[in-house]
């Protein structure tokens, strides 16, 4: 029986060696090569062509989602599984429209690791319970309906703002940059919350963008 080969790409030293040490255990397993940054795995990927590879978001030279991306170009058939700690929504769906078949939070034991290698090498799409439900109510927020910016009524002001909120500026930031106080942006802040009818700053971002590419 052939072995499944795998590329693991992490940059801290005892989780990759742990990895590669649990999951050479296994008789239909080989780690191929291992690596402690996304250019290399990359360029691994593209010359020994492993069946999958375990990639950590946050490494130097090359972020995870990056090589992600190369790999999936180069090599389509590579399956890519994203090791990470975080649960931000955000990284979710960068790695998923990269072309990674799914997450693996660095909290699993060595029989759940095993267990999803095998699932995402059956097509299955790998998202822990914690990281599903983040995703799934970030896509209820992107299909809910939305009106048009002109309908907000937001003065030029509150424009620039919201624009600075988009681009996921702090109110400090805010502030800086249009050369008004904290206290200020934060009263704008509550007014635009006001007019596109959330108090959620996640929530008012998106509705923000939505509305601003619908204007632009």
């Amino acid at each position: 029986m052939s072995k499944l080969t795998i590329l693991i790409a992490e940059d801290q030293t005892l989780v990759r060696e742990g990895l590669e040490t649990i999951l050479n255990l296994e008789s239909d397993l080989e780690v191929v090569a291992t690596t402690d940054n996304g250019q290399t795995a990359y360029e691994l990927a593209k010359s020994l062509k492993p069946q999958l590879v375990l990639m950590d978001i946050e490494m130097p030279v090359m972020d995870g989602i990056t090589a992600t991306r190369l790999i999936k170009e180069s090599s389509p058939d590579t399956i890519v599984l994203i090791l990470t700690t975080f649960t931000n929504e955000d990284y979710i769906i960068e790695g998923l429209a990269s072309g990674a078949s799914g997450y693996l939070l660095k909290d699993f034991t060595s029989d759940k690791l095993i267990h999803s290698l095998k699932e995402a090498v059956r097509g299955e799409l790998m998202l822990p319970s914690k990281l599903a439900a983040k995703f799934a109510a970030r896509m209820r927020i992107a299909s809910a309906p939305r009106q048009p910016m002109i309908d907000y009524g937001l003065t030029p002001r509150e424009l620039d703002i919201a624009k600075l909120i988009t681009a996921h500026k702090n109110n400090r930031e805010i502030a800086d940059m249009l050369f008004i106080t904290e206290g200020t942006v934060k009263n704008y802040i509550s007014v635009i919350y006001e007019k596109i009818g959330t108090n959620d700053r996640t929530k008012a971002i998106l509705l923000l963008k939505h509305a601003l590419e619908a204007v632009n």
